[in-house]
């Protein structure tokens, strides 16, 4: 006999939802740090060298969110430039942005992640920036 685990399932869901409900309250962390800023440069970087500075200001951010939550946050709010800074002009600002695709372009990047897109052409083409 073939028993359905849908019910279950079900009834650990709404045990779950009636249990963060009758929370009434949370707590929120703000965090600021001194954000580590690129040179200024009216050269673009190349994407490994935006993907550098940036990792160093995520792992300055890691460890403030775990502190945050091993102090009971629930809730942490990060500065809006936190990981690249603000110091850019148009063109140098590229190689630390996130590549979205036109919709009409057939491609979905969690699929497909080791093909890039350019943001000079429009075109799903690989190239390099």
């Amino acid at each position: 006999m073939i028993t359905s685990y849908f019910p279950r399932y079900v009834a650990l869901f709404a045990i779950c939802v009636l249990c963060v409900s009758a929370l009434d309250t949370f707590i929120a962390s703000v965090y600021e740090h001194a954000v580590i800023l690129p040179n200024r440069t009216e050269t673009p970087v190349s994407k490994e060298e935006a993907l550098l500075l940036m990792n160093k200001n995520i792992d300055v951010l890691e460890n403030a969110v775990k502190l945050a939550a091993r102090q009971g946050a629930h809730i942490i709010v990060t500065p809006e430039d936190g990981i690249y800074g603000w110091v850019f002009t148009r063109e140098t600002i590229y190689p630390y942005l996130e590549d979205i695709p036109d919709p009409e372009v057939n491609w979905i990047p969690c699929t497909d992640p080791q093909r890039e897109w350019n943001l000079h052409t429009g075109s799903g083409q690989s190239v390099s920036l």
